[in-house]
């Protein structure tokens, strides 16, 4: 008998988790949504419901609303994480403020959020048409509340002061991750610059708001921390949602969170001492963003 020569199967790359069933969306349609699709367009707007590829974009635009991104939608950071292009910006429109407030008047909405790109070219980082853009919201729509969505100003904090001088009911400013992996993830940002900038938000008096992605291979204790932290430095309010990867060529998902266990991450949020937490599979910074405004200051 001849033996033969065992022949070792090559070693595989590790299979990419499947995306499980309680991450299915409905597409967009229906009439609301077609209603708010022609008003973006009519107006030239940006929306991170689109440039951020959002799972929930049917849902709030079939409602009529969205989440409006101004200061172009080109942005100077490369997050490993995100969608938005990275380049050099080449928007910067003064009547912008004007476009974004007339179109929130013609939705009607109750709520609106407004965020924008990284503009780290710009001396104030865009931090008048921040404001301008509040303003003139709220001088045309009077019973509409705003939630800001801002980035990181790079501890300019006199920009900050500006963006937050508008009026709006709620800011928000997204740490996005845990600090030890901020720089897998946010390679142009720092953890506590970002817990600086809300610490002085809630200091001038804001309602302040943040939002973490889970699934980028954090451990729970380090949630934990980042908890603790965000408590400590005035933070009211907390989004937790699932990391999706947006391309082949953004971070790869490390692992899916189960609705068991963001509920859970919510019952410790809320234990650690954050007033309110938004946690789900499909959660994004902006998802139910018109139930925050009632969150004690």
């Amino acid at each position: 008998m001849i033996d033969l020569p065992v022949i070792q199967p090559e070693t595989a790359a590790p299979a990419r988790p499947r995306k499980p069933d309680w991450l299915r969306v409905k597409l967009p349609v229906g009439e609301e949504y077609a209603a708010v699709r022609r008003l973006v367009d009519e107006h030239k707007l940006h929306t991170i419901c689109e440039s951020g590829n959002c799972p929930n974009m049917g849902e709030c635009w079939g409602a009529g609303t969205a989440t409006f991104m101004i200061l172009g939608n080109i942005c100077t950071r490369s997050c490993s994480f995100c969608a938005v292009a990275t380049g050099r910006p080449t928007e910067y429109d003064l009547d912008e403020p004007r476009r974004v407030a007339e179109a929130i008047a013609l939705m009607k909405v109750k709520h609106a959020v407004i965020t924008s790109v990284n503009r780290d070219e710009l001396k104030d980082r865009g931090a008048s048409v921040w404001r301008d853009t509040v303003v003139l919201t709220k001088q045309l729509s009077p019973g509409t509340t705003i939630e800001t969505l801002i980035p990181d100003v790079k501890a300019n904090w006199d920009a900050l002061d500006v963006m937050i001088s508008g009026g709006q009911e709620v800011i928000s400013h997204n740490i996005e991750t845990v600090g030890s992996l901020y720089r897998l993830v946010r390679p142009q940002a720092k953890y506590d610059r970002s817990l600086e900038q809300i610490r002085r938000t809630k200091l001038a008096g804001h309602r302040t708001k943040s939002g973490i992605m889970l699934g980028l291979g954090e451990k729970p204790d380090e949630l934990y921390q980042a908890m603790d932290d965000l408590v400590a430095n005035g933070l009211d309010i907390l989004t937790l949602g699932q990391y999706l990867q947006p391309t082949k060529r953004h971070l790869d998902v490390a692992e899916f969170i189960t609705p068991d266990q963001f509920a859970h991450y919510r019952e410790e949020g809320l234990r650690r001492g954050l007033k309110y937490v938004e946690s789900g599979p499909l959660v994004r910074s902006s998802y139910h963003a018109e139930r925050h405004v009632n969150v004690p200051v």
